[in-house]
């Protein structure tokens, strides 16, 4: 593309959105990095749209002078997903786009636009007397756009389930700069194919999301949270199971980690402790009870059930939180870890789903394949064990330095993904594809839902300008 015509493409996205909203130069620079400086792109400009009509406007824009188009929210991703990867690329910023359109207490849904922060969705609801589930750490900077992008999970999957499953209705931009207005607030709606389950999770390869829908639930009359220190993991599985039978569908979180990664939360954020006089147990526990009765049955029932791990063995030790302050503190400790781990220095992350029956099998499995393969590296686990999400990451040995770790990642890759392939997992649970794990897909995933997925994108964005280098 000539200058003049790049010229005349960023003199139509200034008519749209005005000069100001039109990032160039250093004012772009920040957004061309992901979150973990894994990937570094170019972009001929930033473009920052205050409606969905604006949004159709820039995608028809670029679309008629062939230019492909990166939908960018929080840059909170981990994937590599909102990052250019085409130097062609213009950046489709959602940012302006942060409204709340309504809030339907008798239908319990509430209506946002894609730039809208997830924490802004969550306090919308509760001022509604309402709960909006989704919950994960980067939740002050990441953006509903996004997590419908990824189909985010986070911290309360095992209750309520990922993005996609607390979306009603959709609003989407096509590649054509066509308007799909899908907000339907209707949890029954049989009328043909489910458009809004291609779009969630497609990363902004299929078209620009701008805004949903969303299922909101009733705030729960009392809640408890414990941290528990545990023997093994295979004890975190069967305490697992005892809640779920103790608490049923109020068992609303239940989050596993591996010593170290507590360890490395109290060496970098001093001011945290852990609630135990020793800290010297292999895994650990966070678990949340939310209860529809009141807190006195709250705190019976929390008693009961973790008492019978206590005395079963299945559990070491167990603080309850006394205060929304004291829950705070434990939930921290837990949200810290990728901080944490940031501190650390660049570690090759896995974001992988097993059957929970076969999570034990599978660390122990894993972990052994790779002190035999690199001696000293360090595992780095910690995740949703209640849905069967880990973050299985692996942190350099002692005198390793980062850049010969990641020279290994190709070999850790075989291992870690061979072995979650093994025992019927998936090598992407909640973070995505994006640039990271696109060409391992076609290593992992039938062949015939690759060839489904690529007619998909094929039928929906023929020119190839929707975010390329992703996924696919």
């Amino acid at each position: 593309m000539s200058g003049e015509h790049v010229e005349g493409l960023l003199k139509e996205l200034r008519a749209i959105v005005g000069v100001e909203h039109v990032l160039e130069g250093e004012a772009l620079q920040p957004l061309l990095e992901d979150w973990r400086k894994r990937y570094r792109g170019w972009a001929r400009a930033g473009v920052r749209p205050d409606s969905t009509e604006a949004v159709a406007q820039v995608v028809s824009a670029c679309a008629r002078h062939g230019v492909p188009l990166v939908p960018q929210g929080g840059n909170t991703g981990l994937c590599g997903g909102a990052t250019p990867a085409d130097d062609r690329a213009v950046l489709l910023l959602t940012s302006r786009m942060n409204r709340v359109r309504e809030i339907d207490t008798a239908n319990d849904t509430i209506t946002v636009e894609a730039g809208c922060l997830l924490q802004q969705v969550q306090q919308a609801a509760e001022t509604a007397g309402r709960l909006f589930p989704l919950s994960l750490a980067a939740e002050g900077s990441c953006t509903i756009g996004g997590n419908l992008a990824t189909n985010a999970g986070g911290t309360q999957v095992l209750r309520y389930g990922n993005t996609r499953d607390l979306t009603l209705g959709l609003e989407v931009v096509t590649p054509q700069g066509d308007i799909w207005h899908g907000l339907r607030g209707l949890r029954k709606d049989n009328t043909g194919y489910c458009l809004r389950d291609i779009y969630i999770g497609s990363e902004g390869t299929l078209g620009v999301i701008t805004a949903a829908t969303l299922k909101l639930y009733p705030q729960p009359r009392a809640q408890r949270t414990a941290l528990l220190a545990l023997p093994s993991l295979p004890a975190a599985v069967a305490v697992l199971e005892r809640v779920r039978a103790g608490f049923g569908a109020g068992l609303t979180a239940f989050e596993v980690m591996a010593a170290m990664t507590l360890q490395a939360v109290v060496h970098y954020f001093p001011e945290q402790r852990l609630p135990f006089a020793a800290e010297t147990a292999p895994w650990y526990a966070l678990l949340e009870f939310s209860d529809s009765e009141d807190e006195v049955h709250a705190q019976s029932r929390l008693e009961t059930v973790l008492g019978a791990a206590l005395e079963a063995g299945e559990a070491l030790d167990v603080a309850v939180a006394g205060s929304v302050a004291q829950s705070q503190a434990f939930w921290h400790l837990r949200e810290s870890i990728p901080l944490a781990e940031f501190r650390m220095g660049k570690a090759i992350k896995h974001d992988i789903g097993v059957p929970v029956s076969r999570i034990a099998a599978f660390v122990e499995k894993t972990n052994a394949a790779l002190q035999a393969a690199f001696p000293g590296v360090r595992h780095v686990i910690f995740g949703h064990l209640g849905d069967g999400n880990l973050h299985y990451n692996v942190a350099p040995a002692p005198g390793q330095s980062e850049a010969e770790l990641l020279a290994l990642q190709a070999q850790v890759y075989d291992i870690v993904h061979g072995s979650v392939m093994a025992h019927g997992g998936s090598i992407a649970a909640e973070h995505g594809v994006g640039q990271l794990k696109r060409d391992l897909l076609p290593r992992y995933k039938d062949p015939v839902e690759m060839a489904l997925m690529r007619r998909i994108k094929a039928a929906l964005d023929p020119d190839g300008l929707m975010n390329p280098g992703k996924v696919l």
